[in-house]
């Protein structure tokens, strides 16, 4: 029988996992061609606006397999209920049997979507941070600002989000840890920040290449479908580097979709996150480059952190 585990006692086991480790394994597995991972299945909502991800796959030669289903549904603030919910299966490879359930309501993949940014972060992000800037208020928001904080630390903040409302509750909430500036516009963000993470579902692209700084980092997280946008198509034009979680991905969603199709960048412009980590020619080499990197979200980032909590837990029990 599957054994079950509730949110709870993920995030309790979840305190024992280097997650930014298991992202960088997962990505240099998957850039290796050493995952099966198939395009995403999707499910979108007009009314109320939400959408489904699934998302599966499995590394070669592994004990498992993984099937996550998460959706954003962004109005459930309005009723009390967190935008993310879902959960992840895992089964055997071997014999195909359920093992797990992990109830985790989308703290997972929030969890690993931070630390795929911290990641990028590591890698791309100016040896001198300005300040941090922050597009959106959300649960992800938060998340990638406390991730940060590891490898790339800045206290000074800067946040724009789509209510004054919202921007001060965050403000509010992270203002013992940091000095945070609430922002008009995107563009005022972008003036006074060089590490900047995006994490909204607009389908209305927020910043613009004329604000972003020399030397700039950008993380793109917010948009994970065809429809999504958060970069004007040009900003990705004036990056010197652009690099995609899943190259094959980017040629359906997110913000590098966009910009091809816009035909303001070509696909050869595009090099993966995990043959960036690997390879230091490809990664940032002064701190006067524009760096973009655009996470849809990959598979294999759920597969490492499903099992990654999965073993943790069963180490608790034995």
């Amino acid at each position: 029988m599957a054994t079950i585990i509730n949110l709870k006692d993920i995030k309790k086991s979840i305190q024992s996992v280097d997650i930014v480790a298991a992202m960088k394994e997962g990505f240099i597995h998957y850039s290796n061609e050493k995952t099966v991972v198939p395009p995403v299945g999707e499910l979108l909502f007009e009314d109320p606006p939400g959408d489904v991800h699934i998302k599966y796959g499995y590394i070669k030669n592994d004990d498992f397999y993984v099937i996550k289903i998460a959706s954003g549904f962004y109005n459930n603030s309005k009723l009390g209920i967190a935008s993310s919910q879902g959960m992840m299966l895992i089964f055997s490879q071997k014999t195909g049997q359920p093992v797990a359930i992990l109830l985790d309501e989308g703290h997972l993949t929030d969890i690993r979507t931070a630390a795929a940014g911290a990641l990028a972060a590591m890698y791309f992000a100016p040896k001198k941070i300005k300040a941090i800037g922050i597009i959106g208020t959300g649960i992800q928001a938060k998340l990638q600002l406390q991730f940060l904080q590891k490898n790339n630390p800045c206290k000074t903040v800067w946040v724009w989000g789509r209510t004054l409302e919202n921007t001060e509750k965050f403000k509010a909430e992270l203002s013992p840890d940091f000095d945070i500036h609430i922002a008009k516009t995107p563009a005022e963000v972008a003036k006074n920040s060089t590490l900047i993470v995006t994490t909204t579902p607009s389908e209305v692209a927020l910043l613009d290449a004329k604000d972003i700084l020399p030397g700039t980092h950008i993380t793109a997280v917010g948009s994970d479908t065809s429809d999504k946008q958060e970069l004007d198509s040009k900003v990705l034009q004036k990056a010197d580097i652009v690099i995609a979680d899943s190259i094959p991905q980017s040629k359906n969603r997110g913000e590098i979709y966009r910009a091809i199709k816009d035909g303001t960048i070509s696909e050869e412009k595009i090099v993966e996150l995990g043959h960036v980590i690997q390879d230091p020619a490809l990664q940032r080499t002064n701190d006067d480059q524009i760096t973009v990197v655009d996470l849809t979200g990959v598979a294999v980032q759920d597969i490492m952190i499903a099992k990654a909590v999965y073993k943790t837990y069963m180490n608790t029990k034995i």
